[in-house]
This record gives C-alpha cells, structure tokens and sequence, in this order.
C-alpha cells in the first residue's frame, strides 16, 4: 500500500439495512448535494467519527435539492436516515380549522414543513478507528472495539 495516506481510516459493522424500495411513501433522490445533520458525537471520539463521517460528502450542500443526510449517534451506534424537507403552503396549524383565526390574528394558511423519507436507512457500529491510511498490519489503532470489556456494562459509552 502506498506510504502517507491521509487518515483516519474506520472500520463499521453495518446492519438493519432497510432499501427505499422498502420504505413506504419512499421519494426519489435527485443528484443534489445534501445537508448534513451529525446528532449527539460528543465524547473526543465522537466528535472525530463525526469529522470521518462528515467527509464523506462534499462541504457545499446544494440547498435547492432539499436533501438531508443524518448522522444520529446513540448509543455507540450511528442510525443514518436519508430526508427531503417539503413545505406544504396553506395547511392549518394542528387543533385549528381551516380559515379559522390562529393566534396572531391572521388566517390559518401558514407553510409547514413535512419530511419525506428517500433511503436507504441503516446503522453503524465502530469496530475501530486507524490514526492514518489503510494498514490493519502496522498501523496505529486510535480506538478499537473491546467486546468482552466494552460491552459488559450498558451505561459506558464511548462515541
């Protein structure tokens, strides 16, 4: 493998993989640039999965399209969810009807906002983390998965 390659380089378990086709009232992505939502990567740890996982899309979402892509780590496991925001123009506010005054005097024709699920849904765990490239022979592991002693107790957790 060539020497000097920029890390870090990670290694996930991937698992409850639910494909669009599966998921009801599914949209379709278009080839937009989507936001990026990281949730809850607080620990030193988290926050260098969530710079690793961040990267994997370029920095300049393309707002237009709508698209989100949402890292939520909970748990040591990341739950990643593929959205589009769509404004509704004119739906009443819950617990009014419509043309009814709502509280700041005006018509109940508000936008709302809804979001349409585009796929795939899926989690990740973290079995390890390597301080620079691809070399599972001599690299230098920043963090590696310990079963017996990491998940002996469910209230310790480390991203």
């Amino acid at each position: 493998p060539p020497d000097n390659l920029p890390g870090p380089t990670a290694y996930f378990k991937i698992s409850n993989v639910v494909l669009p086709k599966s998921i009801s009232n599914h949209g379709t992505s278009t080839g937009h640039i989507p936001e990026l939502i990281l949730n809850n990567f607080t620990t030193r740890l988290g926050r260098r999965a969530g710079r690793f996982l961040g990267s994997l899309f370029p920095h300049d979402p393309e707002v237009r399209g709508r698209q989100v892509v949402t890292f939520h780590n909970q748990r040591d496991y990341v739950f990643v969810r593929h959205h589009r925001y769509v404004f509704k123009a004119g739906a009443s506010p819950p617990g009014t009807r419509a043309g009814e005054l709502s509280e700041g005097g005006s018509r109940s024709s508000r936008t709302r906002a809804a979001l349409q699920e585009l796929g795939p849904r899926f989690s990740l765990k973290m079995r390890w983390m390597l301080e620079g490239g691809f070399d599972t022979k001599y690299g230098e592991y920043e963090w590696f998965h310990k079963r017996k002693e990491q998940d002996s107790t469910r209230r310790t957790f480390h991203m």
